[in-house]
């Protein structure tokens, strides 16, 4: 019997849906396999390979000591949504009311699964940036929208005002703007971002960020969306604690909104984890607490390291495109001779040791000749590991 439900839909938005209707292996997973049975470098995941500060991984673990292993409550414990409230007006300006203006999640993905279910009625339109972040379709097609996007084009990556104001309609009812974003690690400058608010409130759209790079900037210090004139009564702004303190695991994220929107996201959340990560909830309060030099030096770190594989891939003889922000950067593997990054990807652990991830794992089936040949690399490793992987890359075009 064919198995009905909203899961295909899901599989189908997220291009997982294999011929004869099963799910298929991702890309990601794919190439994670591959990582693990040849021993190659992975730098197709973005996940760090270091812990993340002392403070915080101590502040973990005293509070399992402590017996904080139980349900927190269903918003976050109060020491995370106060430690969130005073982060957005330490760092931006912005003022939110920890009780009514805040929710813990289980990490971004969550908040935004919950966003898109509470906002979005079957048959609206979502408009993303595309490449996109892969759970976007997925989501998407779950709440039952459609899926609209607006390119991203090499080698900056910045979006045609033009082609944006041509996506976004009546029938639009969310923007959805990941910032710094995943996978180009462009940033979007101010032009693009009060573009935005403009449509949303000519449209009467709502506009979502997911900022979980907001603190991996390099050039630029970023400016949320929820910040621009007009935007705060129909922003719902995202981000989570994975990325800036290296605890990907842990899946700590959290909504602002105006409370009427956390009102109706807080009755979709509830259903799905209901509540998560009781111990590292204080342990990302404590994060958030940390010094400005603690933040200055991560995105320093990173930049280093961004700088460090960009390196090693020019002189390998990729071209590669200026990475604003983020865990990664763009490369394009035809001057090397590979028109094909899938197949390239494929025989990249062979050919060199190193893993990595074709861009086009990041379009929809019919954008993805856009990028035929660019490749994604992750750069959040030690450095010592960016250093072989440069050597190995150089090594296979000698």
């Amino acid at each position: 019997m064919d198995t009905p439900g909203p899961w295909r839909r899901a599989a189908a938005g997220a291009g997982l849906l294999a011929p004869d209707g099963t799910i298929a292996a991702t890309i990601f997973a794919e190439m994670s396999a591959l990582a693990a049975t040849t021993g190659a470098i992975n730098l197709g995941q973005g996940f760090p390979d270091e812990d993340g500060p002392r403070e915080v991984l101590a502040a973990a673990a005293e509070a399992i000591r402590s017996g904080a292993n139980q349900y927190p409550p269903g918003t976050g414990i109060p020491q995370l949504r106060r430690a969130i409230a005073e982060h957005q007006h330490r760092f931006y300006g912005l003022d939110y009311d920890p009780d009514r203006e805040v929710l813990v999640t289980a990490g971004a993905t969550e908040a935004l699964a919950a966003t898109l279910l509470a906002l979005v009625e079957p048959g609206d339109e979502v408009v993303t940036f595309e490449p996109f972040y892969d759970a976007y379709g997925a989501l998407i097609a779950l709440a039952g929208a459609r899926h609209v996007t607006v390119a991203l084009r090499a080698p900056d990556f910045a979006p045609d005002l033009d082609e944006l104001a041509k996506a976004v309609t009546d029938r639009t009812k969310i923007i959805l703007v990941n910032n710094p974003h995943n996978p180009t690690g462009a940033t979007f400058d101010d032009a693009t971002l009060r573009a935005v608010v403009e449509l949303a409130h000519r449209h009467n759209a709502y506009i979502v960020t997911d900022e979980v790079y907001e603190h991996l900037r390099f050039e630029t210090p970023h400016t949320p969306v929820a910040r621009l004139e007009g935007a705060s009564d129909r922003t719902i702004s995202i981000s989570s604690g994975g990325k800036t303190f290296s605890t990907t695991g842990w899946k700590i994220g959290w909504i602002t909104a105006k409370p009427a929107l956390i009102t109706a996201i807080l009755a979709v959340k509830q259903f799905l984890t209901y509540v998560n990560g009781a111990p590292f909830q204080p342990a990302i309060a404590v994060g958030l607490g940390l010094p400005d030099s603690f933040f200055t030096g991560v995105a320093d770190t990173l930049r280093s390291k961004r700088d460090l594989l960009s390196s090693g891939l020019r002189s390998a003889g990729f071209d590669v495109f200026p990475s604003h922000g983020s865990y990664f950067v763009v490369a394009d593997a035809a001057p090397l001779g590979f028109p094909d990054a899938v197949g390239f990807c494929r025989t990249l652990p062979e050919r060199a040791g190193v893993v990595a991830i074709p861009l086009s794992a990041f379009y929809t089936s019919a954008h993805r000749g856009e990028a035929r040949s660019l490749v994604r690399f992750a750069f959040c490793k030690k450095e010592e590991v960016l250093e072989r992987a440069a050597a190995q890359l150089a090594g296979m075009t000698r």
